[in-house]
């Protein structure tokens, strides 16, 4: 047992895997992920510009994804590999003296020598999932090609479908159900991935005041093999078209007028844009002055990141800086002794606490934060209409949610995007109960 032990010790780096040969692949995997996830706990102030904690997240993600368990021996691991330390080099500069990111360089070396991978070749991305050789719907003119859901193969499990959105003073629902109320004026990127884009204007809804409202969107959905040609759809204050800004109503000339199409549901207030080639729902309001947003996507596209670099910006990705977002409790207590009050606007009412709690009852009688929300905006604004807009935002969650027992949501949280890579909602006694668990893993399996 002694020869054994010693040749596992001189394989294994001075880094999170370092087990050599000695283990097996199983075993060798649980470590993996599990020393993975415990670096995430550990190192919750890793600096916003090291990004090493989203190459970790990334490579889990497609290595032991909701969909799939990559095979170690597998040429598809080799790929997660070249793709993680591809995620690593891009990061380094900030990186410098990080623990968290020289352990996962070491790691990434050793994972790479023990299953023969070469430095040299592809790099895992985001894919559409297609069917597989030999199918008879592989044609390039069939419709299946087109169809998200219709893509799968018989025996693939169904996708993982997220929501994201953007109403009101503006409040934000991420992709991973985070909820956040942010100033964000002016413009500010939304989603973007490798098949479209959509940037929402944010303005003041009153002089000199830091609450703000969405007053512009447009959604670039871009070029999709035989799929789509680029169409770009934009909607501003009091103009809500039911056509893209070329006149069109679908994707154009290739299979577009099945797999993007506008469909107005009420005449100049809600349009909804189905783009069933990536399986997305986009639903689009203007409720009184301001446009709402409500969108369904697969996890798969919304982790299709083409600037992996600036991924944490984009809103329904990631959620609004830190530095954009609004204190809840000290704004409705600052909002209810000094708010002012809105002029010109015959929606416009002094509301107090009582007079706003009743009137959002009306629409909401669960006080979760769609309700609270709603509230928060009859007091800062005086507007009326932003009933509405949180009711509606919760008629969009209901629609388009896939997991229904997440409707109401009673927590504001500072969630960070989708995946492992959540710290938010990390606690000391998980790290400490998967330490504990690491600890006991590795005298298992060195004995």
């Amino acid at each position: 047992m002694q020869p054994s032990r010693e040749r596992a010790v001189v394989k294994g780096r001075a880094g999170w895997m370092g087990m050599g040969r000695g283990a097996g692949p199983a075993a060798l995997g649980v470590v993996e992920s599990l020393f993975t996830a415990l670096l995430l706990c550990i190192y919750p102030a890793v600096s916003y510009e090291c990004k090493i904690l989203r190459c970790n997240s990334e490579f889990l993600a497609a290595t032991s994804g909701s969909h799939h368990v990559v095979s170690k021996d597998s040429p598809e691991f080799c790929t997660a590999l070249r793709a993680y330390a591809h995620c690593t080099r891009r990061t380094a500069r900030t990186c410098r003296g990080d623990l968290a990111y020289h352990s996962a360089v070491h790691g990434i070396d050793d994972l790479m020598s023990q299953n023969n991978c070469s430095k040299d070749g592809p790099t895992s991305q985001p894919r559409l999932r297609t069917l597989p050789p030999g199918d008879s719907q592989e044609r390039s003119d069939s419709p299946e090609i087109c169809h998200y859901e219709k893509s799968f193969h018989k025996h693939s499990a169904p996708p993982n479908y997220t929501h994201c959105g953007l109403f009101g003073d503006p409040h934000l629902r991420t992709f991973s159900d985070s909820f956040q109320t942010c100033k964000v004026q002016g413009a500010w990127p939304l989603i973007d991935n490798r098949y479209l884009n959509v940037q929402v204007t944010n303005s003041p809804v009153l002089p000199g005041s830091t609450a703000t409202a969405t007053t512009k969107l447009t959604i670039i959905f871009k070029n999709f093999q035989e799929c789509v040609d680029q169409k770009v759809y934009q909607a501003e204050m009091d103009e809500l078209p039911v056509a893209f800004v070329d006149g069109s109503k679908n994707g154009g000339d290739k299979s577009g007028a099945n797999s993007l199409k506008i469909i107005e549901k009420v005449s100049g207030q809600h349009i909804e844009i189905q783009a069933k080639y990536i399986g997305t729902t986009i639903v689009v309001r203007q409720v009184g002055r301001y446009l709402t947003f409500a969108v369904k996507m697969p996890e798969e596209v919304v982790n299709a990141v083409e600037d992996k670099d600036n991924q944490g910006l984009y809103l329904c990705l990631r959620g609004c800086p830190l530095n954009q977002q609004i204190d809840f409790r000290t704004f409705h207590k600052q909002a209810m002794e000094t708010r002012p009050r809105r002029q010109g606007a015959s929606t416009a009412e002094a509301f107090t606490h009582e007079t706003a709690t009743a009137k959002c009852k009306e629409k909401l009688p669960v006080e979760d934060l769609y309700f609270q929300s709603c509230v928060f905006d009859l007091l800062t604004t005086g507007d009326v209409n932003f009933t509405l807009a949180a009711y509606y935002a919760f008629e969009d969650v209901k629609t388009l949610h896939s997991n229904k027992d997440k409707l109401h949501l009673y927590e504001r949280t500072r969630g960070a995007g989708i995946g492992p890579g959540n710290r938010a909602s990390r606690q000391p006694s998980d790290c400490l109960v998967m330490l504990v668990a690491l600890i006991c893993l590795i005298q298992c399996i060195i004995p």
